[in-house]
C-alpha cells in the first residue's frame, strides 16, 4: 500500500520543482517536491470524498516533512471541517506548523460562512497570537472575509495593533491594507493621511505601493497615493 507521500511524489512533476522552491525561499528545496496547483487540488478532493478516515489519520501527523504535505493538509481543512467549530480546532492543531507563505494563504474554509461572527472573533484571536503564519492566516482572512459587506471600520485598527518584525506578517498587513484603500477608501485614507503616521513606515509605503498597482483606481487616485509615501 502506498502512502500519501509517495502517492504526492508521483503526482510531481520535475521540471516545475525548481521553480515552485524559488516561490518559498526559507524552504529546504529539498523539502519541495514540484506538484502543481491543479494536481494537488484533485488529489485532496479525491482523498476528501473516497479515503476520508485516511485523509483525518494523515492531518494527525504533524509535523510535516514535505511542503506539498502541508498543502495538502491545508486543503483537507477545508473539504473536511463542517462546521467552524470543527475548522477552528483543525486549524489550531494546524497553523503553529504551517511555515511558509503559500501554504498559509491556500486554506479556504467554506465552513466559516456558518458563524461568521464566532470566525471574526477567532481571527483577532489568531492575529494576536504567537506563531507566524498564524497570524497571518488571521490578517489574509479578514481581508478575505471581511473586506466587503462585511467589513467595520475597527477591523483597521486591529491589523495597525500588530507589531511584529516577520516579513510575510508585514506583507500581510500591506496586502489588506492595499485592499482595503481601494475597497473601503472613506474609512482607510484617513489612516495614511494622518501625521504622525499610524503605521510603521515599511508597512505605510508598502500598502500605498500595492494599492498604486491595482488596475481598479484612476491614475488620479495612484498619484496622491504616491503623495502620501513618508520616509522610511
Amino acid at each position: 500500500m502506498t502512502t500519501i507521500a509517495e502517492e504526492l511524489a508521483a503526482l510531481a512533476d520535475p521540471a516545475y520543482q525548481a521553480f515552485q522552491a524559488k516561490l518559498v525561499p526559507n524552504i529546504d528545496p529539498s523539502r519541495v517536491l514540484g506538484v502543481r496547483t491543479p494536481a494537488l487540488r484533485s488529489y485532496a478532493r479525491d482523498l476528501a470524498r473516497t479515503r476520508t478516515d485516511e485523509a483525518r489519520a494523515f492531518m494527525e501527523q504533524l509535523p510535516h516533512a514535505l511542503y506539498e504535505e502541508n498543502n495538502l493538509h491545508g486543503e483537507l481543512i477545508g473539504r473536511l471541517a463542517k462546521t467552524p467549530d470543527e475548522a477552528f480546532a483543525l486549524l489550531d492543531a494546524f497553523l503553529p506548523h504551517v511555515d511558509n507563505w503559500a501554504t498559509c494563504d491556500l486554506i479556504r474554509v467554506p465552513a466559516f460562512e456558518r458563524d461568521l461572527p464566532a470566525v471574526l472573533e477567532r481571527l483577532r484571536g489568531w492575529m494576536a497570537a504567537e506563531p507566524e503564519y498564524m497570524v497571518r492566516f488571521g490578517v489574509v482572512q479578514l481581508m478575505t472575509l471581511f473586506l466587503d459587506d462585511r467589513f467595520a471600520p475597527e477591523h483597521l485598527r486591529w491589523v495597525a495593533a500588530i507589531q511584529r518584525p516577520e516579513y510575510y506578517i508585514n506583507m500581510a498587513r500591506a496586502w489588506y491594507y492595499s485592499f482595503a484603500l481601494i475597497k473601503q477608501p472613506a474609512a482607510t485614507l484617513p489612516l495614511f493621511e494622518q501625521r504622525p503616521i499610524a503605521l510603521d513606515a515599511w508597512t505605510h509605503n508598502k500598502s500605498l505601493q500595492k494599492a498604486r498597482e491595482s488596475r481598479r483606481i484612476s491614475p488620479e487616485q495612484k498619484a496622491y497615493f504616491q503623495s502620501l509615501k513618508v520616509k522610511g
